[in-house]
């Protein structure tokens, strides 16, 4: 089964590479798809956090693997591509909860999206806490050496 999918917005910013850390000082503006009516965001500006699902399209879909050791650190465990966010994924998508910083007419400004500049936006959907994990997030102990330097 093939899947089409039209973006719903367009990511600008100051990352114009996929570079693995120190995304926490870039602030992205989604400007909303010109086919896209301004009510698609009708009150959003009432949400503190937003999910964001977009596609790698600078991805290489010859670099798509199915498993491997996360940034190839001989230290990190051989793991499957569904566990880790790589980009070199089967369909190169991508998810972050943002922080929404403002919202004016056809543009959303937010922090915490790891895409870079031009990178097409799929969906966006409010955060409720109500989807929020239940409980401990429980991860192998690699994840937290792989991110130390990731949101600085």
């Amino acid at each position: 089964m093939e899947i089409k999918l039209t973006p719903v917005g367009i990511v600008r910013n100051s990352r114009k590479t996929p570079v693995d850390d120190h995304w926490g000082t870039v602030v992205s503006e989604i400007e909303l798809a010109p086919h896209l009516p301004d009510e698609a965001f009708s009150q959003i500006a009432d949400f503190s956090h937003l999910e964001i699902i977009y596609y790698f399209n600078q991805a290489n879909p010859s670099d798509i693997v199915f498993s491997g050791r996360p940034r190839r650190n001989p230290a990190y465990p051989v793991v499957g591509i569904f566990g880790q966010r790589k980009k070199d994924r089967p369909n190169s998508l991508g998810l972050c909860t943002v922080q929404l910083l403002k919202q004016e007419r056809r543009i959303i400004t937010v922090c915490g999206l790891d895409a870079i500049d031009h990178t097409p936006v799929l969906d966006i959907k409010p955060v409720f806490r109500e989807f929020q994990p239940k409980g401990i997030i429980r991860q192998p102990g690699w994840v937290e050496d792989l991110m130390k330097a990731y949101w600085k």
